[in-house]
C-alpha cells in the first residue's frame, strides 16, 4: 500500500513514518504541504521519494492507494472527501471531521465508494483496550464511567485555539475522552449537562460533560488544554461489583497502569505492548489489503461527533 501525506504536519513522523518501518506492506511514497519547499523539506527530512506541488495533486496521484490526512480539525472533512472521490483510502487524524453533519457526509461517501475510513484513535488499537475491558467484566453491570483527557497548552497562537480551524479542548482533546467513554460504557449515550471555561469566545479550553447511558449507567468527560487540572489522562469504571481505573490510556506504550478493586482487594498491572501508531497502521493496512476489521470507521465517527456536538450546545457554545 502506497499512502502520501497531506500536510507537513508535527504528528506526521510518530503517526505513520516511524511506523511504516515497521509495516512492509505500507510505503510512505509523496507529500505535499501549504508550500512546495515546506514539502520538499520534509520529504528529504524523512526519506519521502515524491514531492507534490499541493493537497489536490497529491490526492491525484494515480500511484497512491492511501492519503493521509493530518491537517487541521477544519480541513478533514473536505480532504478525506476529496480522496474518496479520487478512489483512494483514508487514514484522518482525529477528530474525523469538525461536526456530525460533516461525520455523515463523510460515511456516505465512504460507503458509495467503498473505501477504506479510519479516523486515527490509536489508543483503540493496543492492547491496553482489550484489557480493560475485560477486566470491566469482572465488576458487573457498569454503573458510572469518567474519562478525563487534559493537559497543559499554554501556546494561545495555536491552531488548537483557533475557532475557524475547528479547534477547542473538547474537539482536541475531549474527542478521546468521549471515544472512551463509549467503549468503556456500552450503548450510545446521551449528552445530559455541560459547562465550559473559554480563552475566547466559543473557544472552550475546559469542557466537561454529564452522559446518561441506555442502560441506566451515567458517565462524565472532562478535556482540557488549559486549567487548574494540568495534566489528567484517566478513566474510572465502576460496577456493581468493584471499580477499574486507568492511568494513561492514550500513549499506554510510554507508560501505562491497570488498578482493579474488588471484594475489598485490589491489584494493578501494566498492559505490555508497543507503540499505538504501530498497531494502528498495522490494523489500516489489513483493513485495506484484506478487508480487516475497523474500529474507527466513519459509522462509529458519526456518533463521536454528535456528542460532542451535543456537549458544546450543552454548555452553551456552537458546534464547530
Amino acid at each position: 500500500m502506497r499512502i502520501g501525506v497531506l500536510g507537513a504536519a508535527r504528528i506526521a513522523p510518530a503517526a505513520l513514518i516511524r511506523p511504516a518501518r515497521s509495516v512492509p506492506e505500507v510505503t510512505v511514497a509523496a507529500v505535499a504541504a501549504r508550500s512546495r519547499d515546506r514539502a520538499a523539506a520534509f520529504a528529504a527530512k524523512h526519506g519521502i521519494p515524491t514531492v507534490h506541488s499541493g493537497y489536490a495533486e497529491l490526492v491525484a496521484d494515480p500511484t497512491l492507494d492511501a492519503v493521509y490526512v493530518p491537517l487541521p480539525n477544519a480541513l478533514h472533512a473536505e480532504w478525506t472527501l476529496a480522496a474518496l472521490a479520487a478512489g483512494k483510502h483514508v487514514l484522518c487524524e482525529k477528530p474525523l471531521t469538525a461536526n456530525a453533519d460533516e461525520a455523515r457526509q463523510v460515511a456516505a461517501a465512504a460507503d458509495k465508494a467503498g473505501l477504506v475510513v479510519m479516523e486515527a484513535f490509536h489508543y483503540r488499537y493496543h492492547p491496553l483496550v482489550a484489557r480493560v475491558r475485560e477486566l470491566v467484566g469482572e465488576i458487573g453491570p457498569v454503573r458510572h464511567v469518567q474519562t478525563r483527557l487534559c493537559f497543559p497548552l499554554p501556546r494561545f497562537g495555536d491552531i488548537r485555539y483557533d475557532r475557524g480551524l475547528a479547534g477547542g479542548a473538547m474537539m482536541d482533546a475531549g474527542c478521546y475522552a468521549v471515544h472512551f467513554l463509549r467503549v468503556l460504557g456500552g450503548g450510545q449515550p446521551k449528552v445530559v449537562a455541560a459547562h465550559a471555561k473559554l480563552r475566547s469566545p466559543q473557544v472552550d479550553r475546559y469542557l466537561s460533560a454529564s452522559f446518561a447511558f441506555p442502560s441506566g449507567a451515567t458517565g462524565q468527560a472532562t478535556a482540557s488544554m488549559w486549567s487548574r487540572r494540568l495534566l489528567d489522562i484517566s478513566a474510572r469504571v465502576t460496577g456493581e461489583a468493584g471499580e477499574v481505573r486507568v492511568f494513561n490510556y492514550v500513549m499506554p506504550h510510554a507508560y501505562n497502569r491497570v488498578t482493579v478493586r474488588t471484594g475489598g482487594r485490589s491489584r494493578s498491572e501494566r498492559v505490555a505492548g508497543g507503540a499505538t501508531y504501530t498497531y494502528q497502521l498495522r490494523a489500516f493496512a489489513d483493513a485495506v489489503l484484506r478487508g480487516g476489521p475497523n474500529l474507527t470507521p466513519p459509522s462509529d465517527s458519526v456518533l463521536n461527533m454528535s456528542l460532542i456536538d451535543d456537549a458544546y450546545r450543552a454548555a452553551g457554545l456552537e458546534p464547530r
